[in-house]
């Protein structure tokens, strides 16, 4: 009896959480739904706000005119130029960094870290970090995206947390038989971090796809713009119009062509990640246990 009552217990404990995780996912995935449901919705249905979950009047039109202009292109250009050689240049730095640092015997190891520390608390200031930038020449330029915040200091912790927790025994057998450090980096220890590297450089191509802070302040010339800053003056900016929107005959929402752009915009990462998932996973928990 005892032990029917424990199932029974765990059974609607279990159910509950169902319930609650189900109500969550949906109340998660409810905005995008409805973004994606918009954009594919005629005219009279987003008018009158019918439109909930699920396309009516089912229509591509929007996305016909969203993807027929070339500063959409332009900007989705820009921005996978910013992200790839961002994240290689952030992958870079932050694995030369997070190896020299986590070597025991290396002079003065504890003050840089130290100091590397400090800028994750205590940072220069916009109109500082904008004075830099339009010293050193960046301004209005696509470096002025990727180059100041090259190297994120969380990230920099996690990688270090996993290269400290990798076995000694490998590097000083490699340096017995006289591998340098360059070598023991190129030889064992990348190939043994992959899963954190990966999670990493995932971070890192997330944060340069999704910034539009930084394109906001360092570009002026339109052509530069990035794909968010793009997204940005089309929902708040006058490119769509105040009125509706005749497309080939077809009377275009320009709320469902501001919600078309949104789905633009996010469809890479969304497709992306799901294959990048499992070593995401097993990256964080890694950097996280190791150590």
């Amino acid at each position: 009896m005892k032990e029917n009552t424990v199932i029974k217990k765990m059974s609607a404990g279990m159910l509950l959480n169902y319930v609650l995780i189900t109500i969550l996912a949906f109340a998660c995935l409810y905005p995008f739904l409805n973004v994606l449901a918009t954009s594919l919705s005629g005219y009279n249905p987003v008018l009158s706000g019918k439109v909930t979950f699920y396309p009516i009047d089912f229509t591509i039109e929007a996305y016909k005119q969203i993807l027929g202009r070339t500063t959409i292109w332009t900007a989705m250009r820009t921005t996978v130029a910013i992200t790839l050689m961002g994240t290689m240049l952030s992958l870079i730095l932050t694995i030369l960094a997070a190896y020299s640092l986590s070597i025991e015997d290396l002079p003065g190891r504890k003050f840089m870290t130290g100091m590397i520390l400090f800028t994750m608390y205590f940072g220069g200031g916009m109109i500082p970090t904008f004075l830099v930038v339009k010293g050193v020449g960046l301004y209005n330029t696509l470096g002025a995206l990727f180059i100041p915040q090259s190297i994120s200091v969380f990230n920099f912790i996690v990688m270090r947390t996993f290269f400290k927790g990798l076995p000694e025994s490998l590097k000083d057998a490699a340096r017995i038989d006289g591998a340098s450090y360059l070598m023991i980096l190129l030889k064992i220890v990348l190939p043994l971090s992959l899963a954190v590297i990966a999670t990493i450089g995932l971070f890192y191509a997330v944060g340069y796809w999704n910034s539009y802070f930084d394109a906001l302040i360092y570009i002026q010339d339109g052509d530069k713009y990035t794909l968010q800053l793009r997204l940005r003056s089309l929902l708040f900016g006058n490119e769509l119009g105040n009125a509706a929107d005749d497309v080939g005959g077809t009377v275009v929402m320009p709320q469902s062509l501001k919600m078309a752009t949104v789905v633009v915009s996010t469809l890479p990462i969304l497709v992306v990640y799901p294959w990048m998932q499992k070593y995401f996973v097993k990256g964080v928990m890694l950097g996280s246990v190791k150590g």
